[in-house]
């Protein structure tokens, strides 16, 4: 079986590096490039271990792919520039995998509009671990039963964009599936501004930003007498991996822009 060509945006951060140990032959990729705006010069075995691809890290994305032709870009950039390097990988026939959040509404739609023209597909992943996702589709069950819920994520220190793109993925998902109006609340009188969090599709998210913390989710659901709590913590990138595998694999099948691994997880929809 022919590996898959891969090259990485973001090659350097803490998601990139564990992508280039993910993306190995052993599990059926090769990695021909590697690009950051941070440590250009070094290789990818240097950061990230000796079972990696001795590849040398570039600035230029269209560069090197122009150098070293990819079948598909995972990215784990930044949201700035995420849009443009997937457009520039399309134009190159190279497919793209986009795993930072804080993407606009008008860059989601010139991407999936992009996506048709080329012929090529796409997808924008707000969270590649498997369980995340179970846990996104078990809140979307428990919305046609429970339509009363608040959102709760948790997430390190460093992350910039709040809601997290799961909390929002989440919400919308509860919003959609609800068969039966929420309970109005009576106007809140607010002792410290912003106490209730804020709103996505009508539930109310609340994000939590500590050191210590990689990104866990609750989601409370409740109704007379009883409550449930669905929760999905992350605890290690490495856990992130199978799914990144799985949306880069899945991506050259798919044609047109795909958001989230749902759709990858559960075709039968």
């Amino acid at each position: 079986m022919t590996p898959i060509r891969a090259a990485v945006a973001g090659a350097a951060g803490r998601m990139g590096r564990e992508t280039l140990r993910a993306l190995t032959a052993e599990h059926g990729f090769h990695l021909v490039a590697a690009i950051d705006r941070t440590e250009v010069g070094r290789t990818a075995r240097e950061l990230a271990g000796p079972d990696v691809a001795d590849v040398t890290l570039g600035q230029n994305l269209s560069a090197a792919l122009d150098g070293f032709p990819a079948d598909v870009l995972v990215d784990f950039s930044h949201h700035s520039v995420a849009a443009d390097h997937a457009l520039e990988a399309l134009k190159r026939g190279t497919r793209f995998v986009i795993g930072c959040t804080g993407l606009s509404a008008e860059q989601v739609e010139a991407l999936g509009v992009a996506c048709e023209t080329s012929g090529l597909g796409g997808m924008i992943v707000p969270n590649f671990a498997v369980g995340a996702v179970l846990m996104m589709r078990f809140a979307q069950m428990a919305a046609k039963w429970m339509p009363d819920a608040e959102i709760i994520e948790l997430h390190h220190d460093r992350k910039e964009d709040a809601p997290s793109g799961t909390a929002m993925r989440t919400a919308e998902l509860i919003a959609d599936a609800r068969t039966s109006p929420k309970t109005e609340l009576p106007t809140p009188h607010f002792k410290a501004e912003g106490a209730r969090g804020g709103e996505v599709s009508g539930v109310p998210v609340h994000s939590i930003r500590l050191p210590g913390l990689l990104a866990h989710q609750e989601v409370i659901f409740g109704t007379r007498g009883e409550t449930l709590t669905l929760r999905h913590d992350s605890y290690d990138r490495v856990g992130f991996m199978p799914g990144v595998r799985l949306a880069a694999r899945s991506v050259l099948e798919r044609p047109g822009l795909t958001i989230g691994l749902e759709s990858v997880m559960f075709p039968e929809d």
